[in-house]
């Protein structure tokens, strides 16, 4: 997997402050996407182990983790998606993911990286459908707050 970059100290992927990876690889090629630049899975550099525990470093003295793109579920990208996902809540349990794919939950649900995650955003971007709602960026895409170690939307 290959990464974009990542956030250290980042107030709008999420609630609190956060640390955000940005990975390379998307095959929904929205249109207006404001990522574009990390559509291609082989730009950016590689997420080595090194990398993974640096971000998983700063990560100690914020509220949570978010995960973006190009799109962290991309088949190509779940491995180390996952991995990552895992050594985050094995570090930090009381700590929070978010997820941005997009994938529909209802695609991604059996995806055992979900059982880590606790807020996944969904949905492609369609920029005819612009929102005012937090940490969507077209109104189709949902936030559900999945339950802690399951992959369930709260009712």
């Amino acid at each position: 997997m290959n990464y974009d970059r990542y956030y250290t100290c980042d107030l709008v992927n999420g609630e609190g402050v956060r640390v955000t990876l940005f990975v390379t690889g998307c095959a929904h090629a929205c249109e207006g996407c404001h990522n574009r630049s990390t559509w291609d899975r082989k730009t950016g550099k590689p997420f080595t182990a090194e990398t993974r525990e640096a971000l998983l470093a700063h990560c100690a003295d914020h509220d949570g983790l978010s995960l973006s793109g190009g799109d962290p579920l991309l088949p190509a990208n779940r491995p180390e998606v996952l991995e990552l996902c895992r050594l985050f809540k094995q570090r930090y349990p009381d700590k929070d993911i978010w997820l941005w794919t997009g994938y529909l939950y209802e695609e991604v649900r059996a995806l055992e990286v979900l059982r880590f995650v606790d807020v996944l955003v969904d949905g492609r971007y369609r920029q005819d459908l612009p929102t005012s709602q937090p940490w969507r960026g077209s109104d189709n895409q949902r936030l559900l707050r999945l339950r802690a170690g399951g992959t369930f939307p709260e009712a």
